[in-house]
């Protein structure tokens, strides 16, 4: 066995050699396929996270929703009272009032704003998000922001600047300042930077209707429930359902996949990388059949001298497996050297899991590709072989 693979890599090795431009071009078109693959992945990961990133990282492991709000965030409303009902229920370690809305961060003179998720939290309580650097958030009341890591890094903001908010209300646009207290770990939400205030504070400062304007009762979008045991979360949930009027319950990753969007969005970016990886099977199995077309006189010869069956099969699956990784390493490092172009707006992020499940596909399409050459390549008759060569 040792002789059969040292002879099969000889031969595969010394052939690429010989013949390596022919087989750079292929390796450069694996190449380009790895990037677009890569790409296409980072880019599934990064859409997702950015509708999903807020709402994973949220320090609970339900959300209580209105009744028949299909599980959407922004249909969903909920008043004070149904937080003190949920709150009582057996098993509730804590919960907390989230409001969603959006606004504009105005920016230093000459630039245009940004567009954030303006998010209202209670200060101490589950769905505030940790912070990295600064502090949380003193109470329900103060003039105070948390900004997520992109929302800083796109604004230029640090920890005690005073940041303002540009919403509409009514027919007029109105003008908030807040103070930057801490920075989080990345949480956008609905694609969007974030920018996290206290409850009641969110409550005032949100857009209104002309409608909202002279209500003075506060309403959240959802409830984030943190649980005494975690293991207990079907039995809290079903006594949210029967002590709180006019809920539904879902748990964190239901919640992420009723997100609008998300589902759709996942899917079609998967269907995308797996076509992908079937033109990279038919474009590596169509070069190497091209490849033993011909040199079928080479292996008739081969044969003919001897050479078994096994020998030629290794040979061809080793010298697909080189080409294969050469052609990965190269499209790897091309997509690093791409990565570091991208600003922060662009929503690409390379996961180590995604990226490796990508790579291994990558590795394993081309062995894939070349079974026909391989099996031609194995049935080829030495005489009739050399026959086609006179």
């Amino acid at each position: 066995m040792k002789q059969t693979f040292s002879i099969s890599a000889y031969l595969a090795v010394k052939e690429v050699w010989r013949n390596r431009g022919r087989f750079l071009l292929v390796s450069l078109v694996i190449a380009l396929i790895t990037l677009l693959v890569l790409f296409i992945a980072a880019l599934g990961e990064g859409l997702g996270n950015g509708n999903r990133e807020y709402i994973s990282k949220l320090d609970g492991q339900l959300i209580v929703y209105q009744a028949k709000s299909d599980f959407l965030i922004s249909a969903s409303r909920l008043a004070p009272n149904q937080l003190a009902a949920v709150k009582r229920v057996e098993g509730v370690a804590d919960a907390g009032m989230i409001g969603t809305s959006s606004a504009n961060l105005v920016l230093p003179a000459g630039e245009s704003s940004l567009k954030v998720a303006l998010i209202g939290v209670q200060p101490g309580h589950v769905g505030e998000p940790r912070v990295m650097q600064g502090n949380p958030l003193s109470t329900d009341l103060s003039k105070e922001a948390i900004l997520d890591k992109n929302t800083a890094i796109r604004s230029g903001l640090k920890i005690g600047d005073t940041l303002t908010l540009r919403v509409t209300q009514g027919t007029k646009d109105e003008f908030y300042s807040l103070k930057v207290v801490g920075i989080s770990d990345g949480e956008q939400y609905s694609l969007q930077p974030a920018i996290f205030i206290p409850f009641y504070t969110w409550d005032r400062v949100r857009p209104k209707s002309d409608a909202e304007l002279n209500s003075s009762n506060p309403v959240a979008n959802v409830i984030v429930v943190k649980l005494e045991n975690p293991s207990q979360i079907t039995n809290v949930s079903s006594q949210i359902l029967d002590q709180v009027n006019n809920v539904d319950v879902a748990t964190i990753s239901e919640a992420i996949q009723a997100l609008p969007g998300y589902s759709a969005q996942q899917s079609t970016l998967n269907t995308q990388g797996a076509f992908t990886l079937f033109i990279g099977v038919l474009v590596i199995g169509g070069f190497f059949q091209i490849q033993i077309l011909q040199k079928v006189a080479q292996i008739g010869v081969l044969k003919a001298i001897g050479t078994a069956d096994p020998v030629i099969g290794l040979a061809s699956v080793i010298q697909i497996l080189v080409i294969t990784v050469i052609g990965v390493v190269i499209g790897g490092l091309l997509t690093f050297l791409f990565s570091l172009t991208f600003p922060p707006t662009v929503p690409i992020v390379f996961n180590g899991a995604t990226s490796a499940i990508a790579i291994i596909a990558l590795l394993l399409i081309g062995p894939l590709g070349g079974l026909v050459s391989i099996r031609y390549a194995v049935r080829i008759e030495p005489l009739k072989a050399l026959g086609l060569a006179a």
